[in-house]
């Protein structure tokens, strides 16, 4: 099931977002000091292009850069971001097929908001240490 959402998933808006968040993380990596962003945005666009079965965790070895960097990204990108994710998934959830999208969107609003310091994994493993 998870396989057939994804696909369904790919279509409608996965490819677009990977898209967009590629596009992003290549702008972001054009300075030495955007280069975390970007690759944060990278492993966004990731997981945006293929959400169902995976799950983001929190790295309890981030530190405080990652602290400091999330607290940038949210100022500059990540409250937009959010506020889209979370829009599209009210939009999607008005339709009953629409419903597992709209959660997959808001699975995507913590990363968002606050991608670094985070890691995706699979979701029968999210204490596991899965490197993208």
């Amino acid at each position: 099931m998870k396989t057939i959402l994804n696909i369904i998933w790919l279509i409608l808006s996965g490819f677009w977002l990977f898209l967009g968040y590629l596009f992003a993380g290549l702008l972001l990596c054009i300075t030495i000091i955007g280069i975390p962003f970007g690759i944060a945005s990278f492993r966004i666009g990731i997981y945006a292009l293929w959400p169902f079965g995976y799950t983001a965790v929190e790295r309890r070895d981030a530190g405080a850069p990652s602290c400091l960097g999330n607290i940038l990204w949210l100022i500059l990108a990540g409250w937009w971001l959010a506020l889209t994710h979370i829009f599209t998934g009210l939009l999607l959830c008005v339709t009953i097929i629409g419903i597992p999208f709209g959660i997959a969107n808001f699975k995507l609003v913590p990363v968002s908001l606050m991608p670094l310091g985070r890691e995706i994994v699979r979701s029968n493993q999210p204490f596991a240490q899965q490197r993208w």
